[in-house]
């Protein structure tokens, strides 16, 4: 049984976006370098896609490294089937270690402690394990801070059973092209390189690029980029024509009801809506505990018979009111949220800018009462 509002998810989409990366980066390298792999990001769930079905079709198109938030979604990827590397992103202090092992995950070392904890977890086993360092240049998050290393990172470089794979950080306002920082956080990450040579620490691999600085800077593509808004077909606002991507998943309902409301009557709860002249509205059979925002009513909009329709009122648990005046509708006609209908889009960035948040947001929120369909099978 399908519930009314039902996302759809393309995984051709995604797969051409993957192979759309590839060929970005391809085409921008310079000969005499290889182009850098691809850490392709499935976190959260696939940013709301579906990570089993998302993290196979990415492996089939040719991704060999994967990355996820935490153990435990390391271990959901490995039992769904997945075989290449996994990348841990997240702090290591909450969670088992002994799933690194288990279920052959790469985990990032942020903290002197995660170093401790982790030679120990590996000397217990008797095993030799890889891992990422992240270095702090300015998210003020999680990695050792850039400007300390001397002290922090030596007793780390000695662990006999771990063996540095990879080191990156994370920059904070790539996707903003004025903010100085970004510059800063390159430059304080090639001081970090140095110094660690500097200890006789040879670093395999670097990786530094999320989605906003892969389209931004090539310089700092390193051997590694980690995208993962694009992927899924959504790129930062200032470079959103660079690529020809394909947004994979859409958000479709139905309406469940037409009702005409006189001048003066409120509509749903608090009577935020009160129309001055008779107005025509729909219900449609989704609402915020479905993850869409209660900021989208009076703010956004949906597509309705291929056109725009404005939310009306509040938009409530289960519900959303439509205002189609003027749009010749029935119970039953389709109603697009994220997706196209006619010449008409409506797409994950759209509904960010109507509320003033991030298209990651829109994402992530989608609930899980929400039922996936994967329209295309990924070859």
């Amino acid at each position: 049984m399908v519930r009314s509002t039902v996302a759809h998810v393309g995984l051709a989409a995604l797969q051409a976006n993957y192979r759309a990366i590839e060929a970005f980066l391809a085409a921008r390298t310079p000969r005499a370098r290889r182009p850098p792999d691809i850490i392709a990001v499935v976190k959260a769930n696939a940013y709301g896609h579906g990570a089993r079905p998302v993290a196979l079709a990415l492996e089939r198109a040719g991704a060999s490294m994967l990355a996820c938030a935490d153990i435990e979604e390391g271990i959901a990827l490995r039992r769904a089937g997945v075989r290449g590397r996994i990348l841990v992103f997240g702090a290591l202090s909450v969670s088992d270690l002994g799933g690194l092992f288990e279920y052959e995950l790469t985990p990032t070392c942020s903290t002197p402690g995660a170093g401790r904890a982790l030679q120990a977890a590996a000397a217990a086993r008797g095993r030799r394990l890889r891992y990422h360092l992240k270095i702090d240049t300015g998210l003020n998050r999680l990695g050792f801070r850039h400007d300390n290393l001397a002290l922090t990172l030596p007793d780390l470089f000695r662990s006999p059973n771990l063996d540095l794979a990879a080191v990156y950080t994370h920059f904070a306002t790539a996707d903003d092209p004025s903010h100085p920082l970004f510059e800063e956080q390159r430059g304080r990450f090639a001081d970090a390189l140095a110094r660690i040579a500097t200890m006789g620490v040879t670093v395999p691999a670097r990786h530094a690029a999320n989605s906003a600085a892969l389209l931004r800077e090539p310089h700092v593509w390193y051997e590694f980029v980690r995208p993962g808004l694009l992927l899924y077909g959504v790129a930062p606002a200032p470079w959103a024509a660079t690529l020809p991507l394909r947004p994979v998943m859409s958000l479709r309902s139905r309406i469940v009801s037409v009702k005409n409301v006189r001048a003066g009557e409120g509509v749903g709860y608090g009577a935020r809506f009160t129309p001055a002249t008779p107005r025509v509205v729909a219900t449609v059979p989704a609402g915020y505990a479905d993850g869409l925002a209660a900021r989208l009513g009076g703010r956004g909009e949906v597509l309705v018979g291929g056109r725009r329709a404005p939310i009306v009122g509040a938009v409530s648990m289960d519900m959303l009111a439509v205002d189609v005046t003027g749009v010749p509708v029935d119970p039953g006609d389709e109603v697009v949220l994220l997706g196209e209908q006619g010449a008409e889009r409506i797409t994950a960035s759209d509904m960010a800018a109507a509320i003033g948040t991030s298209p990651y947001e829109v994402l992530c929120r989608i609930g899980s009462r929400i039922e996936r369909v994967y329209d295309e099978v990924g070859q």
